[in-house]
């Protein structure tokens, strides 16, 4: 028995995991079968909450041995390989019901949708929600194929996303462990000790997007007074479980750990950027030099099998900035991101810079062909005049080859200013 949800939170409060774990303390009658998914979707919709995560457990009466996956409330949380028993949909449906209706933020703009089935919906709405914007109307017809049983509060838009969660047949997968602050603690600072964060990013090498060793920052917490302490993502739950623990903070009142696709950029659509509100990687030239503009923001050209586009690096990618600012014409490059609609623009998640073009910068005017005097240029009439004698020429100023700042390679911004799907380079073995 599956059971999915989404869009429950809001930007200024809740977390849609922290429903999760809601949901397992009043469905104790049921074990987890496997571990709860935590899947992120399509980063570039418009109506996206902090993160765009959607949740889906699988409950039932677990048969083999149970692996503890997490603590709620002093409490043990046990996960099974296997099913011996379903769950119970009607009750199941009650339960989840009122867990949402109770903790979900509608007043704050959240739309949650539930979905309960027994079995799984087509793979393809996984692809499309993550990839692209996905009709509530497709997402209905599906679960009425399915004999699914659904709830929908305030137009319930969380049925597309709970729809693609529970779609969701990993390729690539990921782990995270999140940990979460004692009720009477929520909204105030959060005491987490980031000489412990640095340590255990080191220390622990499945581990990612933790520490920012740039900018002395950690980047497991939120800056949004939610239920959530701090997350920790890697790829070998048994060394995230060591690493999450190792950790100095306030004592968690509870922790989960969550399968995922995080850092796998499964949100990447391959080909030059068609449709806006949507993440591509695709081959390009630059074609102009890039610039900074007000803010601190970098824009430059590229040309692609579409023609021009405008790519950027914002502000918040701090130092990957200086890598794109050492761009030039004829750089060839392979480029991820998310093309906004308006202004048309690629925001950059990362690229490959594939190869450099030569760069030659003007080292003197020509010489005079006549007595081989010393010329100055004439300006918008073109060309230059000898000082000597007076004789003009139209050969081109000496230049010389300068070496580049920028060396084929791959780049990508700092851990803080990174995308819960994008996969980073240590992840791809880079």
């Amino acid at each position: 028995m599956f059971v999915a949800l989404d869009d429950t939170d809001s930007l200024e409060s809740m977390c849609t995991t922290y429903l999760a774990t809601e949901l397992i303390k009043a469905l104790g009658v049921y074990d987890l079968i496997g571990l709860p998914r935590l899947v992120r979707l399509n980063p570039a919709v418009p109506w996206k909450t902090r993160g765009n995560g959607a949740l889906c457990l699988r409950l039932g009466i677990g048969r083999g041995e149970p692996t503890m996956v997490g603590e709620l409330d002093d409490m043990p949380v046990y996960s099974y390989g296997r099913t011996a028993e379903e769950a119970d949909p009607e009750f199941v449906l009650t339960v989840a019901e009122d867990v949402i209706s109770r903790l979900a933020r509608t007043e704050e703009g959240a739309s949650p949708g539930l979905v309960i089935s027994a079995e799984k919906p087509a793979q393809r709405f996984y692809w499309q929600a993550v990839r692209g914007i996905v009709e509530k109307t497709d997402v209905l017809q599906e679960l009425q194929r399915l004999g699914a049983d659904l709830v929908g509060w305030e137009g319930g838009r969380g049925l597309i996303g709970a729809t693609a969660a529970m779609a969701w047949r990993p390729r690539d997968r990921t782990y995270e462990i999140i940990t979460y602050r004692a009720r009477e603690r929520w909204g105030t600072p959060r005491e987490i000790d980031p000489l412990s964060v640095r340590a255990m990013d080191l220390e622990r090498p499945s581990t990612f997007n933790s520490f920012d060793h740039g900018t002395g920052r950690m980047a497991i917490a939120p800056h949004t007074p939610c239920p959530v302490l701090f997350g920790v993502r890697g790829d070998d739950p048994r060394e995230l479980m060591a690493a999450a623990f190792s950790i100095r903070s306030e004592p968690p009142a509870r922790w989960l750990m969550f399968l995922s696709n995080q850092g796998t950029d499964d949100h990447l659509i391959k080909g030059a950027p068609g449709s806006p509100d949507r993440s591509y990687v695709f081959l390009g030239t630059v074609a102009t030099v890039p610039r900074t503009i007000a803010g601190g923001h970098v824009l430059f050209q590229v040309t692609t099998s579409h023609g021009p586009l405008e790519c950027a690096a914002y502000e918040p990618t701090k130092g990957f900035r200086d890598v794109v600012r050492g761009l030039r014409p004829g750089d060839r490059l392979r480029l991820f991101g998310e093309l906004r609609a308006e202004p048309r623009t690629l925001n950059l998640e990362k690229l490959q810079v594939i190869a450099t073009a030569p760069e030659r910068r003007k080292v003197a005017n020509p010489r005079c062909p006549v007595c081989g005097g010393a010329t100055k240029s004439m300006g918008a009439a073109g060309g230059h005049r000898c000082k000597r004698c007076g004789a003009r020429t139209s050969d081109p100023p000496v230049t010389a080859e300068v070496p580049r700042t920028v060396a084929p390679g791959w780049y990508e911004p700092p851990v803080c200013a990174r995308r819960h799907l994008s996969k980073p380079l240590k992840r791809m073995g880079l």
